[in-house]
C-alpha cells in the first residue's frame, strides 16, 4: 500500500515525445508541493498516433488514437496513471479506467506559426497552411480565404522544420504546446474562434479501483474544486 507519509515512488505512462515529457514534469512538479518526497518512475510508449503519421486526423472523432497502449498499460496494473493530453482522451474511456484528475491547463488558443519577418498579409496567395484540423482550417480562412491546407503528422518539431524548409508556410499549433516547450519567441498570430475540448488541460487517468492514488490528485482536480 502507498503511504503518502513516507518515500515513494508513482509508476507513470506517457508518449516518448518532447511535449509529453513536459507535462508529465508540469503534473510531477504541481504534485511534490502536496507531496515532496513522490518521485516518478516514468514508461514511455509510443502509441498508434505516434507510429501512424500518415493518417489523417480530420475526421478523427474521441477515439484512442493517441492513447490506447498507455490506457492499457494502467488497465494491466503495469502502471499506476497515464498522463495525456486531456483533447486527447477517448470518450467514452475504457471500461475500467477514470480520470483521476483534469488539470486548469494553461492557453487553449490556437496559433497560426510563420517563418520569422514573414506576416500573414505578407503571405502569397495559394500559401501552404498545415493543419490536421478541419475546425482550424475553417479558422484560419477568417484570417484569409485564399490558402491551401494540408495534413501534417508529427511531433510539435517536426512540423515546425517542415515550416523552415519550405516545404509548408505555416503550421497551425495548440498555444499551450508552445508555451510548454518553451517556443514563445516563435512568430505566430492566435487564431480567433473555438477550440478543442479541454485543450491546454492536462489529464491523469487511472483504474477505477485505485481510489488511493486518485486521491493523491484531488487538489489539482478541476472537477472536484469546481463541483
Amino acid at each position: 500500500m502507498l503511504c503518502l507519509n513516507n518515500n515513494m515512488t508513482l509508476s507513470v505512462a506517457a508518449r516518448p515525445s518532447t511535449l509529453s515529457k513536459a507535462q508529465v514534469k508540469e503534473i510531477y512538479e504541481q504534485l511534490i508541493l502536496s507531496h515532496p518526497l513522490l518521485k516518478f518512475e516514468i514508461t514511455y510508449i509510443s502509441t498508434q498516433g505516434d507510429k501512424d503519421k500518415k493518417t489523417s486526423l480530420r475526421h478523427l472523432d474521441k477515439t484512442d488514437f493517441f492513447t490506447q497502449e498507455i490506457d492499457q498499460w494502467v488497465l494491466l496494473g503495469k502502471n499506476r496513471i497515464g498522463i495525456h493530453s486531456a483533447k486527447d482522451l477517448p470518450f467514452p474511456l475504457a471500461t475500467g479506467l477514470e480520470i483521476f484528475c483534469l488539470t486548469k491547463g494553461i492557453d487553449p488558443s490556437d496559433s497560426l506559426v510563420l517563418r520569422r519577418g514573414e506576416t500573414l498579409n505578407r503571405l502569397s496567395p495559394l500559401a501552404k497552411i498545415a493543419t490536421s484540423s478541419l475546425r482550424r482550417e475553417e479558422q484560419v480562412k477568417q484570417l484569409r480565404n485564399d490558402f491551401t491546407f494540408c495534413d501534417l503528422r508529427g511531433t510539435i518539431e517536426e512540423r515546425l522544420q517542415k515550416m523552415e524548409s519550405g516545404e509548408v508556410d505555416g503550421v497551425v499549433i495548440a498555444e499551450a504546446a508552445l508555451i510548454r516547450l518553451g517556443f514563445t519567441d516563435l512568430n505566430r498570430i492566435k487564431i480567433p474562434g473555438k477550440t478543442a475540448q479541454g485543450q491546454g488541460q492536462l489529464a491523469v487517468v487511472g483504474r477505477e479501483i485505485d481510489k488511493e492514488i486518485k486521491g493523491l490528485f484531488s487538489f489539482m482536480d478541476v472537477k472536484q474544486i469546481n463541483a
